[in-house]
């Protein structure tokens, strides 16, 4: 983790802001942990307990996120990704990432990391959030299953309109950013 925040710095000032916020956030929570220990031991270490089982069923997906987003990483370079999802590859990418996250079936637990990492690899804005917009609000995959539940007219309905909010989500993204 705190290579990560170090390699995505682009100065020591910055690094070094960094690193403080990181030293107060472990600090509060150090001092938390001991706060509530001393206020009550049974709960604090039932609470533990919890947490301890909790980052047991969460550490496949965490495993997955950083394969997927180190393999992505990996094959790609951050050339390619700038060709194939950058400002020179124009609205196509755009078009491109919002028909790929429509049909993908990923948790957000890996786009958003991904999304990230392909950002500052040279992706553009509006075709990352178009990507992940679409991926959370669209769901090619599971339309079958949401017609047999809700209706043809509801499914249709609400993809497309999700569909179009990934392009105007992209659009506002676009414009801000």
């Amino acid at each position: 983790m705190y290579m990560s925040v170090l390699r995505t710095s682009k100065s020591k000032s910055e690094i070094r802001k960094r690193m403080v916020t990181i030293i107060t956030i472990y600090s509060l929570l150090a001092i938390g942990l001991i706060a509530s220990f001393i206020k009550s031991r049974e709960k604090t270490l039932k609470a533990c307990k919890i947490a301890k089982n909790a980052f047991t069923k969460t550490a496949p997906s965490l495993l997955t996120v950083l394969g997927i987003v180190g393999l992505t990483l990996g094959i790609l370079t951050a050339d390619t990704i700038s060709h194939l999802v950058g400002a020179e590859a124009g609205i196509g990418a755009t078009l491109i990432a919002a028909v790929l996250g429509a049909i993908t079936l990923i948790p957000s637990l890996v786009a958003f990391p991904l999304a990230g990492s392909l950002l500052r690899s040279g992706a553009t804005v509006m075709t990352i959030s178009t990507f992940v917009t679409s991926l959370v609000m669209v769901g090619i995959v599971t339309a079958p299953l949401e017609i047999k539940e809700l209706g043809k007219k509801f499914a249709i309905l609400r993809n497309g309109l999700g569909f179009l909010a990934a392009f105007l989500i992209a659009l506002i993204m676009g414009a801000l950013l």
